[in-house]
């Protein structure tokens, strides 16, 4: 026997069988569906023609499933169960944040800023589940299966739809004790007699961008230590080890407790934004939506700064 594929046209003629055999009658079927009755005879012909057997007994006072009906009723009964499951499935996907999402964020941006507010999240949203990858390359979200990514950048990213969480301030610091040995220098030049701390990914050819008068001049650094890490480069410079160029994400604590001492600032590159990007879709998943508002809650997006600069002073 041939096993022909299931058609739109086979189920929905499943669907108007069904109804027939439920509601009793053609016409009260009819009446459930909002179709004509002419319409619903139709199809049931249709369908009998197509399977080549009679499913109903049908005279002008009653209507009897026939042996093949039966069956065929009980197989149609259990496939419209599962559509429905189906479409009720979709509809809590759409109604609440349900289900795995997938987060990329960097790593020290991860590790002190979303991962100590998951709890809240999924508190909020007990129905949700998180999956973050840390890790400080660009990954490809349709790609790699992830639903958003957490980007600090000052380009816009490119095919994405980006939502800005908070502005990123790059700060020039060193420790208190350093600065007493060695010096605080007064103008970008002056980075060349110190012992700068970088993250080699971070510093393209070795240099730190400074602005004067609106002008950007890259300063080129060097020192005893280069790391793949802000963390762990925010360690060495409250250990007295250099001067680092730090996101202030990264040492606004250490900032605000005088373990370490901002330099420089006058010559302060533009803010960098942190932002949650994700791939364009017309229906916005209900678990990204909520994530990216979380997260928008918890930096005060739309605030002058967020938590983390709560060191510096007022404008």
């Amino acid at each position: 026997m041939k096993n022909n594929p299931i058609s739109p046209a086979d189920l929905a003629a499943m669907a108007i069988f069904a109804a027939v055999v439920e509601a009793g009658s053609l016409t009260a079927a009819a009446e459930r569906l909002q179709l004509s009755k002419s319409a619903v005879s139709k199809s049931l012909a249709e369908l009998e023609a197509r399977l080549a057997a009679r499913l109903l007994q049908r005279t002008t006072r009653r209507q009897s499933l026939t042996e093949v009906g039966q069956a065929y009723f009980e197989h149609c009964r259990r496939v419209m169960a599962e559509a429905g499951e189906a479409q009720r499935a979709v509809d809590r996907l759409h109604a609440e944040p349900v289900g795995v999402l997938r987060v990329s964020a960097p790593i020290s941006f991860g590790n002190l800023h979303i991962a100590p507010h998951l709890p809240a999240l999924l508190a909020r949203h007990p129905g949700l589940q998180i999956e973050l990858a840390l890790n400080d390359r660009l990954v490809d979200l349709a790609e790699e299966g992830f639903d958003l990514a957490v980007r600090i950048s000052d380009q816009p990213a490119e095919l994405l739809v980006a939502r800005t969480l908070a502005p990123i301030h790059w700060v020039i610091c060193a420790s208190p004790a350093y600065l007493a040995a060695h010096g605080r220098p007064q103008h970008p030049a002056q980075l060349a007699e110190h012992a700068c701390l970088t993250y080699p990914m971070l510093t393209p050819g070795g240099t730190w961008p400074c602005y004067e008068a609106g002008r950007r001049v890259d300063i080129a650094v060097q020192g005893p230590l280069r790391v793949n890490s802000s963390y762990a480069l925010q360690a060495a410079c409250s250990g007295g080890l250099g001067l680092a160029r730090l996101p202030s994400f990264c040492c606004g604590e250490q900032l605000a407790q005088g373990e370490l001492i901002a330099v420089l600032e006058e010559f302060a590159a533009p803010p960098q934004t942190a932002a949650a990007v994700f791939l364009p879709n017309r229906y916005l998943s209900p678990k990204v939506r909520a994530c990216v508002d979380f997260l928008r809650e918890r930096f005060g997006a739309g605030l002058a700064a967020p938590y983390w600069d709560d060191w510096r002073a007022p404008a």
